[in-house]
C-alpha cells in the first residue's frame, strides 16, 4: 500500500505530504491544479522517465518520496536485490530531479536505478490513465489475463510439461542430425584420437619420472666424469692412493697399537667403521656411474615420449583425464557408428511426443475457448453497467504460424472490442477515444483482478467523457475495486468523489508572483463543501451543500452493501 507520498519543488508543488488511506482514495480539484503532477509524482518513484521540466523553476531539484508496504511479492524482490529492510516495515522509496536532468533513486538509502524502480514498482502499482492501459493493453498478456480468468493453471501446467519434454527431444535430435552431417568427419577424427590415445596409454606419474631421466642424461658425460673423479678419491687410481685404502691403513696401524695399549681400541673402531662408511660409499658412487650408463638412442626415445606425453598434457589435462577421454570417446565412436540407428528411434519417440504436446494444446485450447465465452459475457456486463450497452467485447484465437506451436500454446490470442454499434471490434490498443478506454479498462480490471494483482490501482481522470448514470457506475465499480486494493482516482465528478473513503482536495494559489498547489485531506465537513463546489461551481449554496449530504449518505449505503456481500 501506498502510505505517504513526499513532493518537493515539482512544477507547481513547492512541498506537500500526502497520507493516503485503504479503499478508495480520491483527489478533487480545479482543472490546472496540479492533480495530474501527483500522479506523475507516483509515477517517477516507481521508475518512469522524467525529465527536468518536472523541476519547479528556481529549484535545484525535485525530490519526492514515497513510504510503501511491500507486499510478500514485493518482498521477495528486496531481498533477492539484496536491498536493506527489516521485514514487516515499511520501505522508503525516493527520487530526486536536477533542474540538469539528472536522476537519482534510492530504496532505504541504497541507491538503485530506475530499471529497478519499475521491477519494484509493478509489483505493487498498477496505473491507468487516459493513454495507459499498462498491463491490459499489451497483447502479450492477454493470454495469462484469460488463463487467470477461466482458472487453467492445470490445463497451462500439462501443456508445459509436454512442451518442455518435446523440445529436449528435439534438441537432442537436432544435435544427431549434426553429426549426421559431419558423421564420416567425425568418425576419422573419433578413431585418430582413440588411436592415439590408446598407444600411449599414459601412466601416472610417467611424465615426472621422465622428466628426471631425461634431465640426467642430457647431462651425463659431465656428471659421468664427476662421478669417476669421485671414485677415484676413495679407491684411487695408477697415480695414487685411495681414501679406503689409506684408510685400511690407518686401521692396521691402530690395531697393531692396541696390543701394547688396550685404550687405543676406540681409536681402531672409529678407523674401522671409517673405512667401511667409505667402502659403502664407493660402491654408491660405482652404482651411480652404471646407471648413467645408456644405449644409443635412450635420450632420442626418451624425448621423444616425453615430448607425447606433454602433448596429452596440454590437451587433457592430465594422464587420468587422457584415460577417461579414451573412453568416452570409444562411446561416442559407437554412438556415431550407430547413429541412423539412434536417428530412428528418436523420431519415433518425439513423433509420439508431439502427438501428446498437440492433445495437451487442444485441451488447453478448448479450456481456453470456453473461459473466453464467459470473459466475453462478464467484460460485455461490465461494461453495460459502465454505461457502454452496445460495446462487444470478443477474445480472438489466431492458428500459430511456422510450427503451429509455441511454449504458449496453439494460438495467438488477443483482446478485440466494438466500443460502438455497428463498429466491428478491433484491438484495444487501437480505441482512439480516452474517456472509452479509461472505461474498459476499469471493466476489464474488475473482471480480471486476481490474488496476485498489485495492491495499488491508480486511475487518473477515469471519469473522463462521463455524467449522470454513467458516472455512478464509474464511481460503483471503482469502490468494488477498492474493497481488497488501494484506489487513488483524479475525477470531477461529485458522484464519483462521494464514493471515496479519503478524499484530498488540490487548490492553487498565487502568493507573492508565484504559483503554488496546497493539497488537503479533508475531514467529514470539508468533504461536504468540496462535493458542493463539484455540484454548483464556486458558489457553495446550502441546497448544494444538501445535495452533496444525500450523495455522501447513498454512498456510505452503497459500500456498507458491498462489504455486507463480500463478507457472505
Amino acid at each position: 500500500m501506498l502510505e505517504v507520498l513526499h513532493i518537493e519543488n515539482a512544477a507547481v508543488i513547492e512541498r506537500a505530504d500526502i497520507s493516503f488511506g485503504p479503499g478508495l482514495n480520491v483527489l478533487t480539484g480545479e482543472t490546472g491544479t496540479g492533480k495530474s503532477i501527483i500522479i506523475d509524482a507516483i509515477g517517477a518513484i516507481l521508475g518512469d522517465r522524467v525529465s527536468r521540466e518536472i523541476v519547479r523553476t528556481g529549484a535545484d531539484a525535485a525530490r519526492i518520496t514515497a513510504e510503501l508496504t511491500p507486499t510478500p511479492a514485493a518482498a521477495a524482490w528486496l531481498q533477492a536485490s539484496e536491498i536493506d529492510v527489516t521485514p514487516g516495515e515499511n520501505i522508503l522509496v525516493s527520487r530526486r530531479i536536477t533542474a540538469e536532468g539528472k536522476s537519482s533513486c534510492r530504496m532505504n538509502g541504497t541507491p538503485v536505478t530506475s530499471a529497478q524502480l519499475r521491477d519494484f514498482g509493478d509489483l505493487l502499482v498498477d496505473v491507468h490513465g487516459q493513454n495507459d492501459g499498462r498491463r491490459l493493453l499489451s497483447e502479450s498478456s492477454h493470454r495469462s489475463y484469460l488463463d487467470a480468468f477461466g482458472g487453467l493453471a492445470e490445463q497451462k501446467t500439462a501443456y508445459d510439461r509436454c512442451y518442455g519434454a518435446y523440445m529436449e527431444e528435439q534438441k537432442q535430435l537436432d544435435e544427431l542430425r549434426k553429426s549426421e552431417d559431419e558423421k564420416e568427419f567425425l568418425e576419422a577424427k573419433l578413431k585418430k584420437e582413440i588411436r592415439e590415445l590408446t598407444a600411449a596409454a599414459p601412466k601416472d606419474g610417467e611424465e615426472e619420472s621422465l622428466e628426471a631421466r631425461v634431465r640426467k642424461l642430457r647431462y651425463a658425460e659431465k656428471l659421468t666424469d664427476q662421478l669417476n673423479d669421485a671414485y677415484e678419491c676413495f679407491h684411487g687410481s695408477e697415480r695414487s692412493e685411495g681414501a679406503v685404502d689409506r684408510l685400511v691403513a690407518a686401521y692396521g696401524a691402530l690395531n697393531s697399537m692396541t696390543r701394547v695399549d688396550e685404550s687405543y681400541a676406540a681409536l681402531a673402531s672409529e678407523a674401522e667403521e671409517l673405512r667401511y662408511r667409505a667402502e659403502d660409499l664407493a660402491d654408491r658412487l660405482e652404482e651411480a656411474r652404471r646407471e648413467l650408463d645408456y644405449s644409443p638412442g635412450e635420450l632420442d626415445r626418451l624425448e621423444e615420449r616425453l615430448n607425447l606425453l606433454q602433448r596429452l598434457s596440454r590437451r587433457y589435462g592430465s594422464a587420468a583425464a587422457a584415460r577417461e577421454r579414451l573412453e568416452k570417446a570409444k562411446n561416442e565412436l559407437e554412438d556415431v557408428q550407430y547413429l541412423d540407428e539412434h536417428l530412428e528411434k528418436l523420431e519415433a519417440s518425439l513423433k509420439k511426443k508431439k502427438a501428446a504436446l498437440l492433445t495437451a494444446g487442444e485441451a488447453l485450447s478448448e479450456a481456453r475457448r470456453k473461459a473466453a465465452v464467459q470473459l466475453e459475457k462478464a467484460v460485455e456486463t461490465e461494461l453495460e453497467d459502465l454505461s457502454m450497452p452496445g460495446a462487444r467485447f470478443r477474445v480472438s484465437f489466431t492458428p500459430k504460424s511456422g510450427a503451429g506451436f509455441d511454449a504458449s500454446g496453439l494460438e495467438e490470442i488477443r483482446f478485440l472490442l466494438s466500443a460502438n454499434p455497428g463498429q466491428a471490434p478491433g484491438r484495444l490498443s487501437h480505441i482512439a477515444s480516452g474517456g472509452e478506454l479509461s472505461r474498459i479498462m476499469l471493466a476489464m480490471k474488475n473482471v480480471l483482478r486476481t490474488a496476485s494483482d498489485p495492491e495499488v490501482l491508480i486511475f487518473d481522470e477515469i471519469d473522463t467523457g462521463v455524467s449522470g448514470i454513467a458516472a455512478q457506475r464509474v464511481g460503483e465499480k471503482l469502490a468494488s475495486l477498492a474493497l481488497d486494493r488501494q484506489v487513488l482516482c483524479v475525477t470531477h465528478l461529485p458522484q464519483l468523489a462521494a464514493l471515496a473513503d479519503v478524499q484530498f482536495s488540490i487548490v492553487k494559489r498565487q502568493t507573492g508572483g508565484g504559483t503554488y498547489t496546497q493539497v488537503t485531506r479533508l475531514d467529514g465537513e470539508g468533504r461536504k463543501r468540496e462535493l458542493a463546489r463539484l455540484i454548483g461551481g464556486e458558489t457553495v449554496t446550502e441546497t448544494t451543500l444538501s445535495g452533496a449530504s444525500e450523495l455522501i449518505e447513498a454512498a456510505d449505503r452503497y459500500k456498507a452493501k458491498l462489504r455486507s456481500a463480500k463478507k457472505k
